[in-house]
């Protein structure tokens, strides 16, 4: 999908104004909006282009891209917030190879004279008003894009449930990291599909539909086919977080294992009769890369990574077969596919 540079306008008038909110209340906020434009520039933006993928494919003489490119960039923004919060609970001070928020701030307490643990609570401080300024300009960008009140009853109906769920998810997520033993396989794919298939695929694809004037009916299918596309999504990320190169991963190979993380890969060697050793094998998993290369190993023997792989590929069938739906576009459709197909090509 192409990227609407409308919706890149809006997205950097947005963080143009926060800056300029920003820099007259001290010198501490105005590095507050400077680091909130870094933390946005980057990454592939594909949010927004699902909003004008979708709004595209729907759209009539009426339709009114603007308000389009509007809402699209809020998604972003909403990405970015929830990103940002994220790595304060992960603990995570870089991402893309630099200082994310927190970091900077780490940095600028240390450089105050703080010591490790003032700048830590300055970090996490600055990156938790920094997605909150986020959510609210996401907000914002929905409260003022040119539709009508019909409209934008349904897109902050959108919004609100991709915050809510997205918030279960990522608690549940937590939860099911410190408990003792590891959750239902069931609860923790619930809490991956609820962590990111609403708000990055689901509601976008609807959002833009909503701004197309598209039917019910089509709006039904677009949530079914977008929640079955944000889960393959997801479960592809955890394999590429356990399997993938660095490349593919954007940092250190296998670093969900060395975290520990349950994720649905876990679940499912759980559920296998190697679970003996695949516990032993995570338990250690957080020495070094050679233990890092035995908790794969007994993934792979466990049978995890295949089912998991084989799950990804039923799901984007069903998709599929969704996108054959009389109700959509055939533009719709062939958007619908186009993204099963590229979820499909990153599977490892």
């Amino acid at each position: 999908m192409p990227a609407d540079s409308a919706a890149d306008t809006m997205i950097d008038g947005s963080l143009a104004r926060i800056r300029a909110r920003a820099a007259p209340l001290g010198p501490g906020f105005a590095a507050l909006g400077d680091a909130i434009s870094r933390a946005a520039r980057g990454g592939k933006r594909f949010r927004p282009a699902l909003v004008t993928a979708s709004f595209e494919a729907f759209r009539t003489e009426e339709g009114d891209s603007a308000a389009a490119s509007s809402v699209a960039a809020a998604f972003e923004l909403l990405h970015t917030a929830f990103v940002i919060h994220d790595d304060v609970i992960d603990h995570d001070t870089i991402r893309r190879g630099v200082p994310n928020v927190a970091g900077e701030f780490r940095q600028r307490g240390r450089s105050t004279g703080a010591d490790a643990t003032g700048a830590a609570l300055l970090g996490d401080a600055a990156a938790i008003l920094a997605g909150d300024l986020l959510l609210h300009e996401a907000f914002r960008l929905v409260a003022m894009a040119d539709t009508d009140e019909a409209r934008r009853e349904r897109l902050f109906a959108l919004l609100d449930d991709a915050v809510f769920v997205s918030a279960a998810g990522e608690l549940a997520d937590v939860e099911n990291s410190v408990a003792a033993d590891c959750a239902p396989r069931e609860q923790i794919f619930e809490a991956a599909f609820n962590k990111t298939a609403v708000y990055s695929f689901r509601a976008p694809l609807q959002a833009g539909a909503v701004l197309a004037d598209a039917s019910p009916a089509a709006l039904h299918v677009l949530g079914h086919a977008g929640g079955g596309l944000g889960l393959a999504f997801q479960l592809t990320d955890d394999l590429i977080g356990t399997f993938g190169t660095a490349g593919q991963a954007g940092r250190d190979g296998g670093g969900d294992l060395r975290e520990a993380k349950r994720t649905p890969l876990v679940a499912l060697a759980q559920d296998s009769g190697a679970a003996v050793r695949v516990d032993e094998a995570l338990a250690h998993a957080h020495t070094g890369s050679v233990a890092v290369q035995r908790a794969r190993t007994a993934l792979e023997e466990s049978g995890a990574r295949t089912r998991l792989r084989e799950i990804i590929t039923e799901t984007l069938d069903d998709v599929r077969r969704s996108s054959d739906d009389t109700a959509l576009t055939p533009a719709a459709a062939v958007l619908l596919r186009t993204l099963a197909d590229g979820i499909e090509a990153r599977i490892p």
